[in-house]
């Protein structure tokens, strides 16, 4: 998720605090009344795959380097006023989800998965992958420079995958590298409740994929997300869409999070007990972030059992 929101001089609201803004950066945390609109919200935009010559050309597209220990990526940067007309807000329920923003646990969820191929705890190697709520997408272009088989990119906005995602997987991973070549990737755009009917792994059938006992089942083998649980109203279907998409049995998905998001309700941890609650995951916390600049931040790993 990345790009910045345009200052106009007016006051904005920050649902919360992204990368690209220091720790004296205003909060409006109390603000929290998307996940209690009386209105009901726009019908979510259609799922659809975008394909790679869909890349946008129009928008202005500036590039830099993000320095993560023993690993750098390039991010890209547009204007959340060319893609959205939008200039104070790093949110709009039913129309734009922040996916043009890069979030803290985009970054950390990098920095973690790579301590966990470190430790010997984690392969991509041939590796079917999807990453949700994608934005930027570093978590699954990490996943591509470290042998995954395919990486399937996912934002509920077309624009951002256009705009940002595409450009920013090209920035990485050049037409002609040998990683390019090697790892199918493909980008899909659609709401959590109804993407799954569109993504070629995920099972649409009745069918649990996470409860069920059949080792050929289909799914992915590792689901990467960053900062998608800050919405209360949004924890259901994003954790049905999970368990439609994870591999049974050996399928694992890695959550990287704010405990808590002020003002929404939503965070790891409001996440993590639907899971409990419904018993079919192990979860364990692997990494801790408590820097000063927020929230605590967590990432965590979910298995099937």
């Amino acid at each position: 998720m990345a790009a910045n929101s345009e200052n106009t001089g007016s006051e904005t609201f920050r649902l919360f605090q992204s990368t690209d803004e220091g720790k004296n950066a205003p909060n409006f945390g109390g603000l929290g009344f998307f996940d209690s609109l009386e209105t009901p919200l726009p019908p979510p935009p259609p799922c659809e795959e975008i394909l790679p010559s869909e890349v946008s050309i129009s928008v202005k597209y500036a590039v830099e380097q993000v320095d993560l220990g023993d690993v750098t990526l390039l991010k890209g940067r547009v204007s959340t006023r060319e893609v959205f007309a939008l200039s104070n807000s790093d949110l709009v329920p039913g129309k734009y989800e922040g996916g043009l923003k890069l979030w803290e646990g985009s970054l950390d969820l990098v920095k973690a998965l790579h301590s966990e191929i470190q430790k010997g705890d984690l392969s991509f190697e041939g590796k079917k992958v999807l990453e949700l709520g994608c934005g930027h997408g570093l978590p699954g272009i990490f996943a591509c420079l470290k042998g995954a088989g395919s990486v399937h990119f996912q934002d509920f906005n077309a624009e951002v995958l256009k705009c940002l995602t595409l450009p920013n997987v090209n920035a990485n991973l050049p037409s002609g590298t040998s990683v390019s070549d090697n790892c199918k990737i493909r980008y899909f755009a659609g709401d959590w409740g109804e993407v799954d009917c569109i993504l070629p792994h995920a099972r649409t059938d009745s069918k649990d994929a996470a409860s069920s006992n059949d080792n050929a089942t289909p799914g992915y083998d590792l689901i990467l997300m960053a900062e998608t649980v800050y919405s209360i109203t949004t924890l259901p279907n994003l954790y049905s869409l999970i368990k439609k998409c994870v591999s049974r049995p050996h399928g694992i998905i890695y959550l990287a999070a704010k405990k808590h998001y002020f003002g929404v309700g939503g965070g790891s941890r409001r996440f993590l007990s639907i899971v409990e609650k419904d018993g079919i995951l192990t979860t364990s916390l692997i990494a801790e972030v408590v820097d000063g600049s927020s929230n605590v931040r967590e990432v965590w790993k979910l298995s099937c059992k």
